[in-house]
């Protein structure tokens, strides 16, 4: 019998952690505290939970630990400053903590637009980038895309659809794809018709059936926008043209994402709905570590079933496909309107079907750019923003 190959590296890695102590960030440190001779914790950021990343900071001992929030610094500061950890604030300091010298990945946890200008400065800075922020590509996949090419960084997908396409396609990156299909679970609503979604609540949109996630999230998979999201990530994440991008309905949330190719052969990556999965594949790439997660045991399972996506009903799928096959500045526009969207829902400013429809006159409204660049896309960024916000007080 052939001797077991060693399957890790001597050298840990060190990891900076943009975005601790969201739903993606607290499940990676789960990670990372299982594995303490892989992984060591060199950075950690959060928004404005103070407590919670100064109970992160306690524990994993990073080098240095940022809080946007500058009205949460001296809290953060004072509870750090006795255990040898640097403390920085503003997010400003997010774009230089991820250049320093002994990081060798960065996770970018945070949600939405924000993750864009550090996810930039840590590939420029040659960081490998394990990405769960998906709307970074979706803003501005062309210029993420080509700088990472240019300074050879790993772009390794978090999501459990795009992990599970990018695992598929190992040893295979020789033979063309001929489309993939992206799997969801239909969220809370599916099989629902408009007229039963127009008086849902904010309880019933954030009633995942499958995932633990966060609340933006969580309504992102109920609205469908989650999903439309995806699409656009992965063709910036595998150079697919949106007529290989398939998305299929799956309940039971087992196989995560399925590869189709020339030769009508099918490859899907399963298992149980647990986001410390992909996390960990992209955080210990190439090698699998070994867990004691809970097992996939089909003996449980009844059935494995698949149904067509409700494009009519859940029209944020629609935006998405425009936005990938207009390109431009379009789905920076797009993912701006959603995030304001989705935040009026959660406040109870807007009812469910009126986040479609924010976002689709707001694709109308900002002006078309065909090229943009960073700057363009934040200007974007702020119209739609602007836009948005003006169709809510109206």
């Amino acid at each position: 019998m052939a001797k077991q190959s060693k399957i890790v590296e001597e050298k840990k890695k060190h990891i900076a952690i943009i975005g601790s102590t969201g739903s993606i960030g607290t499940q990676a440190l789960d990670v990372i505290g299982r594995f303490p001779d892989h992984f060591v914790v060199e950075v950690l950021t959060a928004n404005g939970n103070a407590p919670l990343l100064i109970e992160q900071a306690k524990k994993f001992k990073p080098n240095v630990a940022v809080i946007c929030d500058e009205s949460k610094y001296k809290e953060v500061e004072e509870a750090l400053w006795p255990e040898g950890i640097k403390v920085y604030t503003g997010y400003k300091s997010l774009e230089e903590v991820v250049r320093m010298e002994p990081i060798d990945m960065v996770l970018t946890a945070v949600v939405g637009f924000a993750g864009l200008r550090s996810t930039v400065s840590a590939i420029d800075a040659g960081k490998d980038i394990a990405l769960a922020n998906k709307e970074t590509l979706v803003v501005a996949g062309d210029i993420i895309t080509e700088l990472a090419s240019q300074r050879k960084v790993k772009l390794l997908p978090v999501d459990s659809e795009h992990s599970a396409i990018f695992q598929c396609l190992a040893g295979e990156w020789h033979n063309p794809v001929e489309k993939i299909y992206l799997t969801a679970s239909g969220g809370p609503f599916r099989g629902h018709k408009r007229e039963e979604l127009a008086t849902v609540s904010r309880e019933q949109a954030l009633k995942h059936p499958n995932w633990s996630m966060g609340a933006k999230i969580t309504i992102d998979s109920a609205s469908m926008m989650n999903k439309g999201l995806e699409v656009i990530e992965a063709h910036w994440l595998f150079g697919l043209k949106a007529n290989q991008i398939k998305i299929v309905i799956h309940p039971q949330s087992i196989i995560h994402s399925i590869i189709e190719f020339a030769d009508s052969s099918m490859k899907a990556q399963m298992g149980l709905p647990d986001m410390r999965i992909p996390i960990q594949y992209a955080l210990a790439f190439p090698w699998r570590l070994p867990v004691d997660y809970p097992r996939l045991n089909f003996e449980d399972l009844s059935q494995l079933t698949f149904e067509k996506p409700d494009f009519e009903t859940f029209e944020n799928l629609q935006h998405a496909y425009r936005a990938l096959e207009r390109g431009g500045n379009l789905a920076c526009v797009m993912n701006a309107a959603n995030e304001v969207a989705v935040d009026a829902f959660l406040n109870g400013r807007i009812r469910f079907l009126e986040i479609a429809e924010l976002i689709g006159e707001t694709m109308e409204a900002v002006p078309f750019q065909k090229r943009p660049t960073i700057p363009d896309y934040e200007a974007s960024d702020a119209q739609a923003r602007n836009y948005a916000r003006q169709w809510l007080n109206k």
